[in-house]
């Protein structure tokens, strides 16, 4: 797992990088960030895409909401490339 706090621009990291990181190891890459959604789409990466649609949220509700979906999202993730989670549900994108 890597944090875009420990790339060397930090949270400064641009699009293209983050993506090129994860296409070159094949990663999923976790996001609020709904330009990834349209370049899964273009089949331009990421391999895996889980995009967080909460709107604003306080670090530790998001992570508890990792916690609270972490065995679905890791099972969904196994077998598709495009997942959303929102506060109520996690959706698989096709």
């Amino acid at each position: 797992m890597v944090f875009t706090l420990e790339l060397a621009q930090e949270n400064r990291t641009p699009d293209r990088s983050l993506l090129a990181l994860a296409n070159r190891d094949q990663r999923v890459l976790i996001t609020k960030d709904t330009d990834f959604e349209i370049t899964h789409e273009l089949g331009q990466g990421p391999p895996k895409l889980l995009l967080i649609t909460t709107g604003n949220i306080h670090n530790d509700e998001l992570l508890a909401l990792f916690a609270r979906h972490e065995e679905t999202l890791l099972g969904l993730l196994d077998k598709h490339t495009f997942i959303e989670l929102s506060r109520s549900q996690v959706i698989v994108h096709r």
